[in-house]
């Protein structure tokens, strides 16, 4: 029955009547305003399934604050600025096969089309006509009028005006600070460089100098404060290590480290390669209480992790028990190694949670069995929960006794790092992380690098103020935002290559695309007059973008100088006033470590508190039957394939019913089918309504 209903049809009829009325189109007037925007998209690919859930969620927001009267302002942008075009260019005039299989068989590309994407901008042109057109089709409810990309001439003005303005506030710093790198581009990388979008997050390791006579075996760890109850080291006997010169020092690593350190700028010169084995048996010096700590073998080591090598705390430390425990049992593997194993854990921090061997009563929590057990994880981050906020040192750890553990993990390292017997390493969270050239990152210590100082106290300040004054929905992510602002310090926000703005002060960099996009909404009001040709980037100057945004100077001294009527920078001026804060910004759970929270201390940087943003809404992801969306499992479905086989109408309804906002949303095709079953039943019935009833019936 369904068959002979158009639903497309239907949908361009009332497309083309908005369209006629302009129905969607924003302008100052008596009413109330409501100013919603959504995380513009990046045009190197069709939207999919996927990418609907939160501009569909923003536009029904949108929609229902018009019902209830007001004055609603939802505007679009896309974001051209980054790397991501460039390495997609870089990848098809290689000839990819994963990207020509994207290509044909997912997004259904012809190879004339795909040819021209040699070029980056021709990319960029593509998928955003391509993606504009998917919006129109889902009807949201744009005012298009305010449409732009991010590497518009005036755009890059008004980025501009938005760097010179935090530097000469001191937020943009110059220094030596780790980053995420690939080592190919020889650039920073963020979220937005990497494949599947994974944000090169790191940790800072303590690394200890075990002295073994005039050789050190370095251990890297987190967990500084743990270092008196170290027993023995690990090391994993089918591991390639290496004797290398490290700053003057003879270190055995892994060779993967030896690479990692360069990138950190110690001065590394490989000697000779050693096998696992044959460190196995030595004994080497703990640097706070100089006991002899024996070299052990175990298979959980990983070269790629830390230093390769681990200083073992088997009372503290899931791992260390269990693989001590395994040992201990293997008396196979002492005798082919000769060695006898005769340690036994070392309690060093007191908790009212555990009161015997903390790491055995949290394996045995999570029911763990052998030092490959994935569990072993689980129990690893709840101890190290429960001791770090509610742990503190016993007596056996001398002048740190009494302390709690937050305090006394920073006393450690601190005292190490100035007697010499520890360094700082970096080390990317989750890995792989890869460029979108295909590069395995690493993290890099980078000398001379622009940052924005997202560490300064006073900024954290403000950024928490507006966070707390905010409405957050849910308001289940409000921790996560606290969190970030605290973690967060100084972030790169420039780069050697990429599309993009240069930094105003120092032109042999580009602003990079999670820097260039956090204050954009404000551009929404400028971007009307600048594509009805009412405004001309050629003069324009940060007097012009003062006074307009934070009405700074007069209209009359920014008219004569930047050459525009005075009628039309009052006019931008009163239309941001009306307009501004943004009342709802909506973007996807993956930003909040990164873009959301950087739109936010952004804000409160540059703007008064009358202009902080007043709502973020945060959504979860969209699985497809049940699993997460990837073009190696062929379940990613672009989202005009979808609306031209399912219709715009049920696809929305679909996206809207399947889950609470934070929850990832499950779309199954059995969603789509009792969707379109109801609405059928609806249509069936208006029409039977209209249909003129015979006499007596």
């Amino acid at each position: 029955m369904s068959d002979r209903i158009d639903w497309n049809s239907i949908e361009n009829k009332w497309i083309k009547k908005w369209d006629e009325q302009k129905l969607f189109q924003a302008d100052p007037d008596s009413r109330n305003k409501y100013f919603v925007t959504v995380a513009y998209p990046y045009p190197n690919s069709p939207q999919h399934i996927g990418h609907g859930r939160t501009y569909t969620l923003a536009d029904a927001h949108a929609r229902y604050m018009r019902m209830k009267g007001y004055n609603v302002l939802f505007p679009m942008g896309f974001h051209y600025t980054g790397t991501p075009i460039l390495a997609m260019s870089r990848r098809v005039a290689a000839g990819d096969s994963e990207l020509m299989d994207t290509f044909h068989k997912i997004y259904k590309l012809s190879d004339d089309v795909i040819s021209t994407f040699v070029e980056p901008i021709k990319i960029a042109s593509y998928f955003h006509n391509e993606i504009k057109a998917g919006m129109k089709e889902m009807g949201y409810s744009i005012d298009w009028r305010r449409e732009f990309t991010t590497i518009d001439k005036m755009y890059s003005k008004f980025i501009s005006w938005q760097f010179r303005t935090l530097h000469k506030k001191g937020l943009i710093v110059q220094g030596s600070h780790p980053v995420g790198w690939c080592p190919r581009d020889q650039n920073p990388v963020s979220q937005h460089d990497t494949m599947g979008d994974v944000e090169p997050d790191f940790n800072e390791y303590t690394v200890i100098k075990f002295r073994s006579g005039d050789i050190i075996l370095p251990a890297a760890t987190l967990r500084p404060e743990t270092l008196f109850g170290v027993t023995n080291m690990w090391v994993n006997p089918d591991v390639d290590y290496v004797q290398a010169k490290v700053d003057g020092e003879k270190w055995i690593v892994s060779k993967e480290a030896a690479r990692k350190l360069e990138f950190l700028n110690h001065k590394v010169e490989v000697i000779k390669t050693v096998r696992g084995k044959e460190i196995i048996g030595q004994s080497a010096t703990n640097p706070v209480n100089d006991s002899a700590v024996p070299v052990y073998p175990a298979s959980f080591v990983e070269a790629d992790s830390g230093t390769g090598i681990v200083m073992s705390v088997p009372a503290h430390a899931p791992y260390d028990y269990q693989a001590l425990e395994d040992l201990k049992a293997d008396k196979r593997t002492q005798k082919e190694l000769g060695i006898s194993v005769d340690v036994d854990p070392v309690i060093i921090i007191g908790s009212e949670e555990y009161s015997g061997i903390p790491a055995r009563e949290a394996i045995k929590q999570v029911g763990a069995t052998g030092q490959n057990d994935v569990k072993l994880e689980k129990a690893t981050s709840d101890l190290y929960s429960r001791e770090f906020y509610k742990g503190k040192m016993m007596e056996n750890t001398g002048r740190f006794a009494g302390m709690t553990v937050a305090v006394a993990k920073n006393e450690v390292k601190q005292g190490l790092m100035k007697s010499g017997a520890a360094a700082t390493m970096y080390e990317l969270v989750s890995k792989p992380v890869k460029c979108r050239c295909g590069t395995e990152c690493v993290v890099k210590l980078l000398s001379d690098q622009w940052f924005l100082n997202y560490g300064n106290k006073e900024w954290k300040g403000l950024a928490h103020e507006c966070a707390t004054n905010m409405d957050i929905v849910p308001q289940d992510i409000r921790q996560e935002f606290d969190y970030v602002i605290d973690w967060l310090r100084e972030r790169a926000c420039a780069r050697k290559s990429g599309l993009g703005t240069k930094l105003p002060w120092d032109e042999e960099w580009i602003i990079e695309s999670l820097s260039d996009s956090v204050i954009y909404m404000a551009y929404y009001v400028i971007a009307k007059y600048v594509d009805s040709k009412s405004l001309s980037d050629d003069s324009i100057n940060d007097a012009f973008f003062d006074y307009v945004l934070l009405g700074i100077g007069n209209a009359n001294q920014v008219a004569k100088e930047c050459k525009v009527p005075m009628q039309i920078v009052e006019q931008i001026r009163k239309e941001f006033d009306y307009f501004y804060p943004v009342d709802s910004r909506h973007s996807g759970r993956d930003l909040v470590p990164n873009h959301l929270t950087f739109f936010i201390f952004n804000h409160v940087a540059i703007f008064e508190k009358e202009n902080w943003p007043r709502q973020i809404v945060v959504n979860g992801s969209v699985l497809m039957e049940g699993k997460k969306m990837s073009k190696s499992l062929g379940n990613i479905i672009p989202l005009r394939a979808a609306i031209k086989e399912h219709g715009a109408d049920i696809l929305r309804l679909a996206i809207l019913v399947s889950a609470e906002i934070l929850q990832d949303a499950d779309f199954s095709f059995d969603t789509i089918r009792g969707i379109r079953s109801k609405l059928v039943g609806i249509f069936e019935m208006v029409e039977k309504c209209r249909k003129p009833q015979a006499a007596g019936t």
